[in-house]
């Protein structure tokens, strides 16, 4: 999940039920970690504890996740290293499943 929209992604062509801005990383953790795979490991540990101050924001993705799948958008070109990533990790450690 991503605070911004993913460029060259018709936000009228996605059939979603929601957009979660709030669960992405803030703002500032976003700016440090700068896409830099050295900053890597320790975004993914500050991205976490972030997340555990937000459970109850990811109620809605682990609702739809019982009933199909769950897409998570990224903007980041960088496909090994991104909050998406981080997410679905997160979620799965909380004994759901995320495709």
């Amino acid at each position: 999940m991503e605070r911004v929209w993913p460029r060259g992604i018709k936000k009228e062509i996605l059939k979603i039920d929601g957009w979660l801005k709030d669960v992405a990383p803030s703002i500032e953790l976003r700016k440090w970690f700068g896409h830099k795979p050295e900053n890597w490991a320790e975004f993914r540990k500050k991205y976490e504890r972030e997340l555990d101050e937000k459970t109850s924001l990811l109620t809605p993705i682990l609702e739809a996740s019982k009933s199909g799948n769950v897409t998570l958008l990224y903007s980041a070109k960088d496909t090994l290293h991104n909050s998406a990533i981080v997410l679905k990790e997160y979620i799965e450690s909380l004994g759901k499943s995320i495709h």
